[in-house]
């Protein structure tokens, strides 16, 4: 048995968190040594190496296997899957149907959640969300304060580090949107980066730049 619920209980949100013990020596832990928090076994494959650790607490129906962590403050609950080599660590929340999988992390303050997916390399972290049908995968970095929902599709190497994030799919050719809280919207295709910038840019590169509400972005390609 590679681990087992000790003595150590707290209730928070009205549920009942048991500390877990390792049983034997393991990838992430040595026989004896004290996890994190589940509500109950099932929470936790036994096979794998899958580990919780610190102050993180899984429950319902949430489940973490393979070589996954969830560490820190975070939280896995409802239905969401954490496994392979996936990380949730710090405050992060993953919830709902939401798989978080691959070598992918979720970490900081970021929330994944409905049916959204997680994968690859992917990293989602700050105070972003990702939710809806959404998936995130690649090389893909989601930060700040971003929010990437309905059937979004977010890959290869692209950043967003603010406002919302839309996908959609024409003739084929993925067709990102990049949405800000005041409704404009930044149309553009392929795998991209949008910069922000303070000061004026140079008139060479006018071109390139898209201005909303006076504040200048620079839509560029990933190399």
């Amino acid at each position: 048995m590679k681990f087992s619920l000790t003595k150590n209980k707290k209730v928070e949100f009205g549920i009942t968190f048991y500390q877990i013990k390792a049983e034997e020596d393991g990838k992430f832990a040595k026989k004896g040594e004290l996890g994190g928090w589940l509500e109950k076994k099932e929470n936790l494959d036994m096979s794998g190496n899958a580990w919780v650790y610190g102050n993180a607490r899984v429950y319902g129906n949430a489940w973490v296997s393979d070589d996954a962590k969830v560490s820190g403050n975070a939280r896995v609950y409802g239905n969401a899957w954490v496994s392979d080599n996936a990380k949730v660590f710090e405050d992060a929340w993953v919830s709902g149907n939401a798989k978080v999988t691959g070598d992918a992390k979720v970490s900081g303050n970021a929330w994944v959640y409905g049916n959204s997916m997680v994968y690859g390399n992917a990293w989602v972290h700050g105070n972003s969300m990702v939710y809806g049908n959404a998936w995130v995968y690649g090389d893909s970095v989601v930060s700040g304060n971003a929010k990437v929902t309905g059937d979004a599709r977010v890959s290869g190497k692209l950043k967003l580090t603010l406002g919302y994030f839309f996908g959609m799919r024409y003739n084929n050719e993925e067709i990102k949107e990049f949405k800000q809280k005041d409704g404009e919207v930044i149309l553009h295709k392929g795998d991209s980066e949008i910069e922000f910038y303070d000061d004026e840019v140079k008139e060479e590169i006018e071109d390139d730049i898209i201005t909303l509400n006076g504040k200048k972005y620079k839509l560029v390609d990933n190399k």
